[in-house]
């Protein structure tokens, strides 16, 4: 028998998950798991309850919701034995597409049942963690106009639930207009690099701006290191350009586009500077610090997870 903890996000998605999530769970326990479910009241509360989970010794903490109520259990199970278990239930679900889980939509509404299906033989992989200025973050540390854009989304709560990607879209298109760009200092693993530039994302995953690009194509969730996209310029013309090379893929070959692999990064900036982690804004000074912890997670996985995400040999759950 193998015990796990069930967070639902009720706010989560653009469809009413609760008899979704009451069939996956079954789907858990027909496969040997004795599952308690919980409710989520805020971002808080999922931090709280993955490490009230971790601390009473679960062998998984399944997340119901998308990538912002991942990003915050990760903050509460970081090193751990306690593994980490996503249903895709959110209206963003890069962090479960990166393993090949599909989301909650019109023609696929058994999305968690199945899904649990995928997870519930317990097949576990040790996941990198970065940490900026303290703060978890399992898949993106996005600074400058990707995180005003993400904050703008936040104000605006009650609209996500539908037509996600379009507002995304849009509102990258009316705040490029008026991008000043970042004047910044960075010191890549002892490497100083200084301009200016339209954006600046740190990535560990490979998908990014809801599923609509692919940031990073070789990146591996558990080699110690990050990428660091840096991209030049500060101009309408030139931040729509790589807006449209990002969504094409052909930033990777952009000259006016720089790719760092880092395991440690210090960022210094003129003004305070808006960041997102994991889809969700913070507040933070000038000074910016990020680690890479090297597998700081444990996260379960299906089967079928794309090649080329791990190095490191897949580990199994014990029953009692």
């Amino acid at each position: 028998m193998l015990d796990a903890v069930v967070i639902f996000n009720p706010a989560a998605g653009r469809f009413a998950t609760d008899g979704m999530i009451s069939q996956a769970v079954r789907r858990l326990e027909m496969n040997g798991w004795r599952v308690e479910i919980v409710a989520s009241q805020s971002g808080e509360h999922t931090t709280q309850l993955a490490l009230q989970a971790a601390q009473a010794g679960m062998d998984a903490l399944f997340v119901a919701g998308g990538d912002g109520s991942v990003g915050q259990a990760v903050a509460g199970l970081l090193g751990s034995q306690t593994a980490l278990g996503v249903l895709p239930a959110g209206t963003s679900n890069l962090w479960a597409s990166e393993l090949g889980l599909k989301g909650v939509n019109f023609t696929h509404r058994r999305a968690l049942e199945q899904g649990a299906q995928a997870l519930a033989q317990a097949r576990v992989q040790v996941v990198d963690v970065g940490m900026c200025n303290q703060n978890p973050f399992l898949m993106w540390a996005g600074l400058g106009l990707d995180a005003i854009v993400v904050k703008q989304l936040e104000s605006r709560r009650q609209g996500r639930r539908r037509f996600a990607l379009a507002k995304y879209s849009a509102l990258i298109l009316w705040d490029a207009a008026v991008w000043k760009g970042l004047n910044i200092n960075l010191i890549v693993d002892g490497e100083r690099v200084q301009g200016e530039f339209a954006l600046a994302v740190v990535s560990n995953i490979r998908g990014y701006a809801g599923g609509l690009a692919e940031i990073s194509p070789q990146a591996c969730l558990d080699d110690g290191r990050m990428d660091l996209w840096l991209f030049s310029g500060a101009s309408l013309r030139q931040t729509l350009l790589h807006v449209w090379r990002l969504l094409s893929g052909r930033h990777t070959r952009s000259k006016q586009v720089r790719q760092f692999s880092f395991n440690q990064l210090s960022i210094e900036t003129e003004e305070p500077l808006a960041v997102q982690l994991d889809g969700d804004p913070i507040e933070i000074n000038r000074n910016i610090e990020i680690q890479v912890q090297s597998s700081a997670l444990r996260v379960l996985i299906p089967s079928d997870t794309p090649d080329g995400l791990f190095k490191q040999p897949a580990e199994y759950l014990t029953r009692r």
